[in-house]
């Protein structure tokens, strides 16, 4: 079964719940105020969000299109589009951090990373700078040993930031291209965590030139709403560049995406739809529109 094919398979209890008959409501029609009452309905149920919703319907009324749905489609992958890659090429070593509230599946999400790099052909260096949890350290290892990448760590409680400035100077040392770590995701003391990211990032931009090139945030699709606000905050205390969405095989209703793409501006970079390791790959706007819809 092919990526998409397993998108779509993963998505169906969001399609049923919330988009199926959407193109039976909409295919072939022209916008009136009974259909767009129904959409409105529809798209804030699956977690887009009012602002996002209103902004969909806005542009469905400018469109004034016979067909709805086609139309509905085009807008949805026009907001989701833009700057989803990343371009590892750009630097060597290419710095990632991974940030996120625990339980998100940050830590699994970055070993997922390093073993679709590994997959290009790069060679890939993980950080366990969550430092305050002794089992995300142990879990990065175990991964490191699945997908047969070098996992640098300390102890529990140690410096987070010279964990990161030990992986990246080994990236550099090794003349790895990719360095990807993985930081703590301590939101109930908000406060200490983001300065402790910063610490990190101000660390690797002493030892690599603008590092990170990537500050990757970890959203997991079935906290819907609350996925927003987590993104939110870490936007206002971090440079977050990109999203990962993950559990989408879940209860996941889809919408969040949109949400955070057009009230936070931020780019969903990967997807992930379940626990294998080809589960997470890089986000296409078009095959998730697709997958949703049809």
């Amino acid at each position: 079964m092919g990526f998409f094919e397993k998108l779509r398979s993963k998505l169906m209890k969001a399609r049923k719940s919330f988009f199926e008959g959407l193109s039976q409501l909409l295919k072939g029609k022209r916008i009136s105020k009974e259909v767009l009452e129904e959409l409105e309905e529809r798209l804030i149920a699956a977690d887009v969000g009012y602002e996002t919703t209103q902004y969909i319907l806005e542009k469905l009324k400018q469109n004034q299109t016979n067909d709805a749905f086609s139309s509905l489609k085009e807008i949805l992958v026009e907001l989701l589009e833009g700057n989803n890659q990343v371009d590892v090429e750009s630097n060597k070593p290419f710095v990632i951090t991974i940030v996120g509230v625990n339980g998100t599946g940050k830590t699994t999400t970055a070993a997922k990373l390093a073993a679709y790099f590994q997959s290009l052909g790069k060679t890939v260096v993980l950080g366990a700078a969550d430092t305050f949890r002794a089992a995300a350290i142990e879990q990065l290892k175990e991964w490191g040993n699945r997908i047969d990448c070098t996992v640098i760590s300390h102890n529990e409680g140690a410096d987070s930031a010279a964990v990161a400035f030990d992986t990246v100077n080994h990236a550099k040392a090794k003349f790895k291209d990719v360095a990807i770590i993985d930081t703590a995701g301590r939101l109930h003391t908000k406060k200490n965590l983001m300065e402790e990211l910063r610490k990190v990032h101000r660390v690797l931009g002493k030892v690599v030139e603008k590092a990170p090139h990537e500050v990757l945030l970890v959203i997991d699709a079935t906290t819907g709403q609350n996925g927003l606000v987590q993104a939110k905050i870490f936007k206002e205390m971090v440079d977050v560049t990109g999203v990962v969405v993950t559990k989408l095989d879940g209860t996941a209703k889809g919408g969040i995406a949109l949400a955070i793409k057009k009230e936070l501006g931020l780019s969903i970079k990967f997807i992930g739809i379940g626990e294998d390791m080809e589960d997470l790959k890089p986000f296409n706007a078009k095959e998730f529109v697709d997958a949703l819809l049809d």
